[in-house]
């Protein structure tokens, strides 16, 4: 490895251990790697790139996207989206958990941010499960994983992202190959949720009727119509996903504002301003990531990346395993934003040469991140998950355990069943059928 790599490299590696912000730290490290690597005018080669990687027309989704998800995270739909689960799943043993799972992956999907179903579910079903006689470690452990489900669950920023950074990979694509992948994890943690469920022997819930999930169901559903009507509009070719984004903005705001009315006119420029600073600190991630890109693609390291793998083994199922563990790795000390940034053009030229599609890659590389967000030291959903519990991470992580098992588990069923993520799809033709 050159020199201005090793310095790159250490200097964020330093960055990082001393709390300095994730965007300034890969940009510091960034701009150490221009200067060490003799680079013509550092600030303004970097400088250039950085606005290179924002001023994309597809990241307009990413700010619209945000003030939507913001809208309906403080619309009211997560009480909702709790009673539809629980009308759904609450019978069975420990049911409350099952509860807890179906509402971050359904609330995760509708406002397209782990953390705000984290704050938002967690803060009604914790305390809820406290009460239930629920361990308040497991229900803590519970939410925060749980959480992460929505980031796969199509509207998902990280995938416009990808998109960014792979090239010419549809976001449609993406966002439909991402529903079956979400639903296997949620599935995992459901598994997990009934055998501690079981073990402990945590109660029943009340059984539903019928007429109980169509009530429940006619109040969630102009919250679950949001999903439809952005996968819908984009598959029908009706508008572009930068186009859904905006519509699912005004979507939210009737639904909020006018028909539930839990959001005022007065709260407006408050969650506008939240979501200028949730945009601004994505794009400077992006900005500054892309500017690492573009270096370490001038000095060759995604080729020298996959010559050392390929040196390792020839085999696909190894070269995934080792790239699936480097990524685990790289999730507990770096964001889902600026990791799927650097480390997509490094390993997809990798994957590609053994056959593999871009599409699938990109719904592995994301289910991967998604377990970071709730392992530390930079797990954004575990320190919202313990602020919200009134716990602490020490308590937190062995009840993680298993649920961390769980999320592995259905990582590498994705990563070597392909037709979890490509046959959606295939149907839908956005992507061609493989043999």
């Amino acid at each position: 490895m050159d020199w201005p790599v090793i310095i790159m490299v250490a200097a964020l590696v330093v960055f990082l251990m001393m709390n300095v912000p994730v965007a300034i730290s890969i940009g510091l490290a960034t701009l150490l790697m221009f200067v060490t690597a003799g680079t013509p005018a550092p600030l303004m080669t970097m400088g250039l790139n950085m606005y290179d990687g924002i001023n994309k027309f597809a990241l307009l989704a990413i700010p619209f996207f945000i003030l939507s998800g913001m809208l309906m995270g403080r619309g009211g739909i997560a009480t909702r989206l709790i009673d539809l689960a629980g009308t759904l799943v609450g019978r069975f043993k420990g049911g409350l958990a099952y509860v807890n799972v179906l509402t971050c992956m359904l609330f995760g999907s509708i406002s397209g941010s782990a953390v705000a179903a984290v704050s938002s579910v967690g803060g009604f079903m914790i305390p809820e499960m406290n009460r239930k006689q629920y361990d308040r470690d497991f229900n803590v452990a519970v939410t925060t994983t749980a959480a992460t489900t929505g980031m796969m669950i199509p509207p998902s920023n990280v995938m416009i992202v990808y998109s960014l950074a792979a090239g010419s990979v549809s976001i449609a694509a993406l966002f439909v190959a991402g529903l079956l992948p979400g639903i296997v994890f949620g599935l995992f943690l459901m598994a997990v949720c009934g055998m501690i469920s079981v073990k402990r022997g945590y109660g029943v819930g009340e059984k539903s009727s019928l007429r109980d999930v169509l009530v429940a169901f006619k109040r969630a559903f102009l919250s679950l119509l949001l999903v439809f009507i952005v996968l819908g509009g984009i598959l029908g070719g009706v508008f572009t996903p930068t186009e859904a984004a905006a519509i699912a903005v005004v979507y939210s705001f009737v639904l909020s504002v006018l028909v539930y009315r839990e959001v005022k006119l007065e709260d407006l420029p408050n969650i506008l301003l939240e979501s200028g600073v949730t945009t601004s600190i994505v794009m400077l991630l992006i900005g500054a990531s892309t500017s690492m890109s573009w270096i370490l693609e001038t000095e060759q390291i995604p080729a020298a990346v996959s010559q050392a793998l390929l040196a390792v083994s020839e085999n696909k199922l190894v070269i995934l395993l080792l790239i699936n563990m480097l990524l685990l790795v790289v999730g507990t000390f770096m964001d889902m934003t600026p990791a799927v940034l650097i480390f997509t053009p490094i390993f997809l030229p990798v994957v590609e040469n053994l056959g593999m599609d871009p599409v699938h890659f990109g719904i592995v590389i994301i289910a991967n991140l998604c377990i970071g967000l709730c392992t530390p030291p930079v797990g954004t959903c575990l320190f919202v998950g313990c602020s919200v519990g009134k716990t602490t991470i020490a308590q937190v992580t062995r009840p993680l355990i298993p649920f961390f098992i769980a999320m592995v588990l259905a990582l590498m069923l994705i990563t070597y069943v392909p037709k979890i993520s490509l046959w959606l799809p295939e149907l839908a033709g956005l992507i061609t059928a493989t043999p």
